[in-house]
Formats: C-alpha cells, sequence, structure tokens
C-alpha cells in the first residue's frame, strides 16, 4: 500500500494508555479531500522532528484499524513512522484562505443532516466539519473526575518501573496532567436546533495550563482566560468553523449525538476584510 500524504487538521487532547503509555488521536484529510483518522499515536513520545502541527501535511504509512468500525480511522504501521512534508503558513490578513480552502470545501450546516450521515448505514460519517449559524455559549464547568483513573495510572507506572529494572535507567516520561475542567460550546444550527458538544481539542487543554500558570495558579482566573480566547475572539470576532469527530463508544452505541468538538477552525471574516479594502 502506498504511503499516504494526510494535512494535519485537528489533534485531541492526551489521554492515558496502558499499552502506550499516553495516546491523542489525530484526524486530517487526504490530498482528494477525504477524511482519515489516525489511532493510537503515543504523540508526546515521537522524536522531535516527528511531532507534527496543525496544518502540517505529513507522509506515513496507514492501515484500516480492524477495531473500529468507522471507516475513516486508521493507525499506523510503524508509531514512529511519519515524515513531515510541508505547512500550510496563515496569512497577514488573518483569513486563512489556503487552509479554508482545503478544510471547508464540505461542511455541514444542519445537526439532522449531520446525525442522518453519522448513522448511515452503507458509510457512517465520523468526522466532519460545521459551520454554527450562531454560538450561544461557551460553558465551563468542572471536570466529573479531577484525576485520570487511578488504575491505568498505576498500570503504566508498575510498566515504568519493569522497564527501569530491566534496562538499568529511569524512564522520565510522565503522563500529562488532566484538565480539571470540561469546555463547551453551545451552539444553534440553521434551523435553530441546539447542541452543546464538549471541546476536546489539544489547543484548548494546553491554553488552560498556560493560563493557570500565568494566573498564579488561580483555576477561575485561568478559566476566565480561557474565555476570553474561545469566546471573546473566536466567536465574537472571528469567523468560527467546528471540526468534528465522534467518540467510539458513543457512535456505535447510537447515541442521540455522538459528536465532540475536536478542533476549532477560526479564520477571519472574509466580508470584513473586503469592507476594510474598500
Amino acid at each position: 500500500m502506498p504511503l499516504e500524504q494526510i494535512l494535519i487538521v485537528a489533534k485531541t487532547y492526551p489521554t492515558p494508555s496502558t499499552k502506550y503509555d499516553e495516546t491523542v488521536c489525530t484526524a486530517g484529510l487526504r490530498k482528494n479531500g477525504s477524511w482519515i483518522r489516525i489511532y493510537p499515536i503515543p504523540f508526546r513520545k515521537l522524536e522531535y522532528e516527528k511531532q507534527y502541527k496543525k496544518f502540517q501535511w505529513i507522509e506515513a504509512d496507514v492501515s484500516r484499524n480492524q477495531k473500529d468500525f468507522r471507516p475513516e480511522s486508521y493507525k499506523l504501521r510503524k508509531h514512529d513512522d511519519i515524515r513531515i512534508l510541508a505547512e500550510i503558513p496563515t496569512d497577514k490578513d488573518g483569513t486563512w484562505q489556503k487552509r479554508r480552502e482545503i478544510l471547508c470545501k464540505d461542511v455541514y450546516y444542519n445537526k439532522a443532516e449531520l446525525l442522518r450521515d453519522a448513522y448511515s448505514a452503507a458509510k457512517p460519517t465520523s468526522l466532519a466539519v460545521f459551520k454554527p449559524d450562531s454560538i450561544t455559549a461557551l460553558k465551563c464547568v468542572p471536570a466529573k473526575e479531577h484525576d485520570w483513573n487511578k488504575n491505568t495510572i498505576a498500570s503504566i507506572k508498575a510498566r515504568a518501573q519493569q522497564v527501569d529494572l530491566f534496562m538499568g535507567a529511569s524512564n522520565p516520561f510522565e503522563v500529562v496532567k488532566k484538565v480539571p475542567f470540561e469546555f463547551s460550546y453551545e451552539f444553534l444550527d440553521n434551523e435553530g436546533a441546539k447542541s452543546t458538544l464538549q471541546i476536546i481539542d489539544w489547543e484548548i487543554g494546553a491554553l488552560y495550563w498556560n493560563c493557570l500558570k500565568s494566573s498564579s495558579g488561580n483555576e477561575r482566573t485561568a478559566c476566565e482566560k480561557v474565555r476570553l480566547k474561545y469566546w471573546d475572539d473566536f466567536v465574537q470576532k472571528k469567523d468560527t468553523y467546528l471540526i468534528l469527530g465522534t467518540t467510539l463508544e458513543f457512535h456505535s452505541k447510537k447515541a442521540p449525538n455522538p459528536f465532540v468538538i475536536i478542533g476549532v477552525f477560526p479564520p477571519r471574516h472574509e466580508l470584513q476584510l473586503k469592507m476594510k479594502l474598500l
């Protein structure tokens, strides 16, 4: 099978794994515009030159993930078999035109249509770009669990100790901290149907920890700083699109809405730019 060239458009926040220590789920687009999900990837354990960013083209040897019924789901044949090719840069006017042309070729505006395609018997859709008619709220609530599953973390530490004994050296890798809050967008589609979906992309998790640090550990202040970016900037000032993905658990159970927000794409309004140039 030939190597796939994939434009990375979303990465989820890392989660612990008893097999890989820690994994992320990555979503991207092939050259022909079709979606692909690559999971699992022990991203933070990859060599630095293989740690890809959003809107970078990569080349990888992938195969269908037979444990996942979603047709977009693939896995790397080797977990470090990745080559970074090039990046689609941002542009000075903030419209991100080149990125928009690729990412926003096929956009959903209607919740019912998205769910119909998600549960299509022929080819269920599990990755999509959605353009809300309006985003009505950014919610921040304490996470149901403040820390990762204790049994999973204990298993990871036990395996690290076994490696230490066998190799005669310490394993410096530590699983990323769990974000103690859940951030969600509440939004309406083009017919007024409401959705509330959690944002699980890596960027919002990293932003929270940076904001906590700059707020001297004050969690409330950190959440307000996250709001400045994801509400005051993305919602109030930008032409925001949502990159959605289903979770395997809820998609397989045919949940009322199996999607979560795995990425936020906030280019500047093209209309605003045109008016400024007139």
